[in-house]
């Protein structure tokens, strides 16, 4: 019996503003790239901010570097998401507090938002890991009716820092890739909550 020879999956990495989850991330995308085909979205402010981690460009340079693929920098360049369909998923990684209030009521306003809003319209993983100091307090309401919402799924995510920031919340980055392997079969990687930080 013939095995058929299964395409590659490519997924869309969009990142946004958490400047001090980038090393994570680079970590994360090194070991993606060798099961994923990845292309790299990025929001206005991870593309043009220096910030006490990272220079913009060195950074857009390593991420293009690490995934072998051009970013996609402007809303224009992420549109075509939705009709040529060309993700099997789409992972949101950091995803700051800014953005998901503006995902869960519709903005569309960045290259990261319109690649979420285009990609969705396919019924297709949205996959979010957050990062925000204001999970547990303004954008709670955002975090759970996203947490309802069709087609998207959580990295989980802990309490970084319960003593000094009880409101903030970020993911555990290294369960991405497993968060993704469970979201292409259409389920929500379990326990979403885990343990604080150290």
């Amino acid at each position: 019996m013939k095995t058929e020879i299964q395409p590659p999956v490519t997924l869309g990495f969009a990142i946004t503003g958490s400047f001090c989850t980038y090393s994570k991330i680079l970590d994360v995308l090194k070991t993606m790239t060798e099961t994923y085909n990845i292309i790299p979205i990025f929001s206005e402010h991870s593309s043009t901010m220096d910030n006490r981690f990272h220079k913009a460009s060195d950074f857009v340079s390593q991420v293009q570097e690490i995934t072998g693929s051009q970013g996609l920098f402007s809303i224009q360049e992420a549109e075509p998401i939705g009709p040529k369909g060309y993700l099997d998923a789409l992972v949101i990684a950091p995803c700051t507090g800014n953005t998901m209030a503006k995902l869960c009521h519709g903005i569309t306003d960045t290259t990261v938002l319109m690649a979420a809003k285009a990609h969705l319209r396919n019924e297709k993983p949205l996959i979010i890991s957050v990062s925000t100091n204001d999970a547990l307090g303004m954008n709670f309401k955002n975090l759970g009716q996203l947490m309802n919402a069709k087609n998207v799924y959580f990295v989980p995510f802990g309490q970084d820092n319960y003593v000094k920031k009880s409101n903030s919340m970020i993911a555990h980055t290294e369960l991405i890739p497993d968060t993704v392997e469970a979201a292409l079969k259409g389920q929500q990687i379990q326990p979403v909550i885990r343990s604080p930080f150290s």
